[in-house]
């Protein structure tokens, strides 16, 4: 059996509380999107991972889909599988690949073995893993807060616009992008902000680690100021980085931009 794990996008981030267990408490806009890794079980004689792809950094025995499983497998008792894993989602980028891959692995194991967990059980487990993670078990638009894994519906479709991806050949650490962050109560709240005309976002939806990732990376900041020159309506760092998005009323090729980074277009 196998499942298309999918990326998703920041649309907008504030960080808006120091948590005592070292967490930030956030607010973020969750929001599917195409760009897909693909996830296989495969009766096997002993458990393992096997990752073909895009490289990923770290063993594939320490790998997220992995561990997942073996949480299942404890619990239910389940028969070895191979995980074959399919990367095509790139590291590194604020995309939420990972967790992506290991919330589809849960939906997997539900499925196959017919386990019959309900989405609050299965996010109990994807949570375990990675604080978007849960997001991946309903995978629909939605208003994330506390720590970005608690959540509330969103009704928001940007279907009818051109989505572009910008990930250069840097890789930002989540850790890395949590340095030198500022943390603030936004005045008014991201969930009340997305409802406003996509015109009106560029003034008002930002993503809170911009300021020091940028400062580190300019490159990425260059990035964003070249997509708003081609036309954006809306650009914007996903999550911790490195990858910008951009939001176009119509088709639009980005040449200059694909000599140096990886150029994905309607996502």
């Amino acid at each position: 059996m196998l499942s298309f794990a999918n990326a998703k996008l920041n649309l907008g981030l504030f960080l808006t509380e120091k948590r005592e267990d070292g967490y930030h408490n956030l607010e973020t806009v969750f929001y599917p999107v195409k760009l897909c890794d693909v996830v296989e079980l495969i009766d096997a004689d002993e458990t393992s991972c096997v990752i073909k792809g895009i490289d990923i950094p770290g063993k594939a025995e320490d790998n997220i889909c992995l561990k997942a499983f073996k949480q299942l497998q404890t619990d239910f008792n389940l028969p070895n599988q191979q995980i074959i894993l399919l990367k095509n989602i790139p590291v590194g980028a604020g995309l939420g690949g990972g967790s992506a891959d290991a919330a589809f692995l849960i939906k997997l194991v539900n499925e196959k073995f017919k386990l019959a967990l309900s989405v609050e059980k299965m996010q109990s487990y994807a949570r375990n893993l990675g604080a978007d993670c849960a997001f991946f078990i309903e995978n629909k638009p939605a208003y994330a807060f506390a720590k970005g894994d608690e959540f509330e519906d969103l009704s928001i479709d940007l279907s009818a616009y051109f989505i572009v991806l910008v990930k250069p050949e840097i890789h930002v650490s989540t850790a890395e992008a949590y340095q030198n962050v500022t943390v603030k109560h936004p005045s008014i709240s991201l969930k009340e902000l997305i409802h406003l005309p996509l015109s009106e976002w560029k003034d008002k939806i930002v993503n809170d680690f911009e300021t020091s990732v940028f400062t580190k990376y300019p490159q990425i900041d260059e990035i964003k100021t070249k997509l708003y020159a081609a036309g954006a309506t809306f650009a914007l760092m996903s999550g911790s980085g490195s990858s910008v998005f951009a939001i176009f009323e119509k088709p639009i090729q980005l040449s200059d931009l694909e000599k140096e980074n990886q150029v994905f277009y309607n996502v």
